[in-house]
C-alpha cells in the first residue's frame, strides 16, 4: 500500500493521520468539500480531490486511485458515506479503516458513576440514541465477508495538539469554552461519570498500525487513561484561574450542546480498554495525562 485516501483530511483527527503518513513516505490523498484550504495541504504534500463524499461517482474514482481509504469525515452516524464507500470497494481487497466514536459506551448516566469497563469482545447494547453506531461498525466489520479489509477504530475523548489543518479536539475545548463563560470549570450533575482518553499523536499512530498489521473484519477501541468530567471541570478551573469548578444541570449541557452532545458526550460514561491494540498491533501510546494536558 502507498496511497491512502483520508476523507476528514482538514480536521482533527485525519490532519494528524495524515502528517504521520507524510512521514513514513506514504502517498497522501485528501478528499475535501471546496477548495479553499487546497493550496494549503498541497503545499504539505498531499494531493486534494474536491468533491462531494455523498456522490458516489467522486468516491468511486477517488477509491479507484488509492491502496486503502481512512474515512474520517463526520463518519460515526453517516450510514450514507459507509455503504457508499463498501459498494465501491467491494472485491477490491483494498483497506478501508472507518472512525467511530466511544458514546457508543454511554448509558445515559446523567452525571452518575459507572466504571464498567468495555472491550471489543463483549457484545454491545447501545440505548436507541447510539444503536444506528453501533449498526454502521457492524455493518462495516462485515463487509471483511465482501473481500475488504475492514478495520473500525473507537476513538475516546481525543485530547493533544493536532499536526494538520486543525489544532484542536471537540470535547474538551467545548467544556473549556464554557467554563470561561461561566467562569467557573464546569461540570453536569454530579460529574462523576468517567470518559476514558487518548492523545491525539498516540491515536494517529494506532491508525498508521491498523493499516499496516491489522486482519481484516478488526475492531479496535483507542484508549490510554482515564478521567471524570468533575476532575476535568477542577483541572480547568486552576489552569484558567477560574473560580471553583461548579455542577450544572444535564439539560443545561442539552441546551448548550444538544441531546448527544449533552446526554452523551458530557453527562455519560464511556470507559473501555485498549489492550487488543497493545497486543495485536504492539501499539505502544505516549501520552497518558488529560489532566496534564490542561
Amino acid at each position: 500500500m502507498k496511497r491512502i485516501l483520508i476523507t476528514g483530511i482538514t480536521g482533527y483527527i485525519g490532519g494528524t493521520v495524515a502528517k504521520k503518513l507524510l512521514d513514513k513516505n506514504y502517498q497522501v490523498i485528501g478528499l475535501i468539500r471546496n477548495d479553499a484550504q487546497a493550496k494549503e495541504l498541497q503545499a504539505a504534500g498531499i494531493e486534494t480531490i474536491v468533491g462531494n463524499i455523498h456522490d458516489e461517482t467522486v468516491l468511486r474514482n477517488a477509491i479507484s486511485n488509492a491502496d486503502a481509504i481512512i474515512h474520517n469525515a463526520d463518519s460515526a452516524d453517516d450510514a450514507y458515506t459507509a455503504d457508499s464507500i463498501i459498494n465501491a470497494l467491494e472485491g477490491s481487497g483494498k483497506t478501508f479503516i472507518f472512525t467511530s466514536g466511544s458514546a457508543i459506551f454511554g448509558g445515559k448516566e446523567n452525571g452518575e458513576k459507572s466504571d464498567f469497563v468495555f472491550t471489543e469482545d463483549i457484545p454491545l447494547q447501545p440505548r436507541l440514541e447510539m444503536a444506528s453506531r453501533v449498526l454502521i461498525n457492524q455493518h462495516i466489520l462485515l463487509a471483511a465477508k465482501k473481500d475488504i479489509r475492514s478495520i473500525v477504530i473507537v476513538p475516546t475523548m481525543v485530547y493533544g495538539e493536532g499536526l494538520g489543518i486543525k489544532k484542536n479536539s471537540i470535547q474538551l475545548p467545548a467544556l473549556i469554552n464554557l467554563s470561561k463563560e461561566k467562569g467557573f470549570g464546569v461540570y453536569f450533575g454530579k460529574g462523576e461519570n468517567i470518559w476514558s482518553n487518548i492523545h491525539i499523536e498516540d491515536l494517529a499512530d494506532l491508525y498508521v498500525l491498523a493499516l499496516e498489521k491489522a486482519k481484516a473484519g478488526s475492531l479496535y477501541y483507542a484508549e490510554n487513561g482515564s478521567s471524570t468530567i468533575k476532575n476535568l471541570a477542577e483541572k480547568i478551573s486552576e489552569r484558567y484561574k477560574l473560580q471553583a469548578a461548579q455542577s450544572v444541570t444535564v439539560q443545561e449541557a442539552v441546551n448548550t450542546f444538544g441531546p448527544a452532545g449533552g446526554y452523551f458526550g458530557f453527562a455519560s460514561n464511556s470507559l473501555c480498554n485498549a489492550d487488543k491494540a497493545r497486543t495485536e498491533l504492539n501499539w505502544k501510546p505516549q501520552h497518558y495525562s488529560i489532566e496534564n494536558f490542561i
